[in-house]
């Protein structure tokens, strides 16, 4: 099941995703996966799925009625399989080794509850691009940018469903263009600290597609460290299961 540099992560609940120095996940993962939660009930993608965390988080507890994770690199699809493989889950994920910007008769439009996406976080050009190609996908946008994504996803979403994505906060003027752009209209955003005192070093924002103007709600800043420099109450709350698991 485990090729050459590979590891086993525990994610809580009994379930498992096969994780590399290429191919793993952050803070970002998890809370993302907490803010968007899909219900039982709903189809959901999630864009750049990555080593395929954020699907395997919805199936902790309940799992969605089917999700389909979009992922470009081979590497990283093939890892997604075999974690799903896993935690025998082959029912509720599939997995499409393409890019999102060639979705088209690949799966269906407009059809989907909820659309999710951690994107790379640095506009190409700026700062130093790692020398591995899976890292320089993940961070920046060589393949895809904030409006490939956003695009995409109204593509997916039936009216009304959501889109959930992550950024760090100076890219929050191009999402909320892209969003109006594409008629998704922000409706919760949330930002991150890592403590009292620091600037955001993250924001969660969700936008329901066809949804009327205006309506924003701007969520309590989510404190990952209490005053103390351990973890905060909700973040406890939030990360418990795996922290608890993997003994951190």
């Amino acid at each position: 099941m485990l090729k050459a540099g590979e590891r086993l992560e525990p994610l809580g609940n009994g379930v498992q995703v096969i994780v590399s120095k290429e191919h793993h996940f952050f803070t970002d993962t998890i809370l993302l996966a907490h803010f968007s939660s899909p219900k039982a009930n709903e189809q959901a993608v999630d864009l750049g799925s990555g080593c395929g965390t954020i699907p395997l988080l919805w199936c902790r507890q309940h799992k969605p009625k089917h999700i389909v994770a979009v992922e470009i690199q081979s590497k990283g699809a093939d890892m997604i399989n075999r974690s799903i493989e896993l935690n025998s889950l082959q029912e509720n994920v599939t997995v499409l080794n393409e890019d999102l910007n060639h979705l088209k008769g690949k799966i269906p439009f407009g059809i989907y509850d909820l659309v999710v996406c951690n994107p790379p976080y640095k506009p190409l050009g700026t700062g130093i691009v790692s020398n591995l190609s899976a890292h320089a996908v993940i961070r920046h946008e060589c393949s895809c940018t904030v409006d490939d994504v956003v695009k995409t996803a109204a593509s997916l979403l039936r009216f009304s469903g959501r889109f959930c994505m992550c950024l760090r906060p100076e890219r929050l003027a191009d999402v909320m263009c892209a969003f109006r752009q594409y008629k998704i209209e922000p409706k919760r955003l949330r930002f991150v600290q890592q403590r009292q005192g620091k600037e955001p070093k993250l924001f969660l924002i969700e936008g329901r597609a066809g949804g009327k103007n205006g309506g924003l709600v701007t969520l309590p800043t989510l404190m990952i460290e209490d005053d103390k420099g351990g973890y905060s109450q909700e973040m406890m709350e939030i990360y418990g299961i795996y922290k608890e698991k993997t003994g951190e």
